[in-house]
This record gives C-alpha cells, sequence and structure tokens, in this order.
C-alpha cells in the first residue's frame, strides 16, 4: 500500500469557532474550504490539518507536531494567545508540551533531537 498524503482531521463543535482557534494556532487562514464544515491547512504538500464540524466526535483527537525548536515555538504561540502546558521531557531527551483547543483536542508539540 502506498500512502501520499497524511490529513489529521480535527472535529469541532462550532466550525467558526473552531477554524478562528485554529487560524491562529497555525498563524495563518486555511489554505482550503473544499466543502461547508471543513477548513483545510497544507502545512506540506503531503501533510495536512482539516478542521471538520462533527459536534460527536469534537474533543476526542490528538494532534502531534514536530517541530525543530520547542522554545521559539512556544514564545511565537504565546504572541497569538496561546500558551503551551509545561514541557516535558522523553528518556530520550524530546520534550513536549500540549495545549487543548476550545474542544478538547489536544495539540502537542515535539521536539525530537534523536530524528
Amino acid at each position: 500500500m502506498s500512502i501520499s498524503k497524511l490529513l489529521g482531521v480535527v472535529p469541532v463543535g462550532d466550525h467558526a469557532a473552531g477554524t478562528a482557534w485554529y487560524q491562529r494556532l497555525l498563524g495563518r487562514a486555511p489554505d482550503a474550504r473544499p466543502m461547508p464544515g471543513l477548513a483545510d491547512w497544507h502545512l506540506t504538500d503531503t501533510a495536512w490539518v482539516s478542521v471538520f464540524h462533527d459536534p460527536a466526535r469534537a474533543g476526542h483527537t490528538a494532534l502531534n507536531f514536530a517541530v525543530a525548536d520547542l522554545a521559539a515555538h512556544t514564545s511565537e504561540l504565546a504572541t497569538r494567545g496561546i500558551t503551551l502546558g509545561p514541557v516535558t521531557a522523553t528518556d530520550k531527551n524530546a520534550h513536549l508540551a500540549s495545549v487543548t483547543d476550545p474542544d478538547g483536542n489536544v495539540i502537542t508539540f515535539i521536539e525530537n533531537p534523536s530524528v
């Protein structure tokens, strides 16, 4: 099986509010709105985040982002009004910090120097 793209789907209860929050998180407007209730950010050619209106599933998603510099990313998010939780370290020296969106979905930023 060949997979060419990863689409991380984040269900939200209020699409307008969810899209606005993810716009702050990602630092820009969605790249596409292919249908009502769906907003897509094309983070790379092969990795997208989709915010989808689905109240029944809202708050039950975990989304992880790999970043090169967690401290810099934490500072940048703070300028947009988003505060990450405490940084934890793994036994392999990766560092993680999370934030919860308004629906309860958990977004974790991971700096992993061993990768």
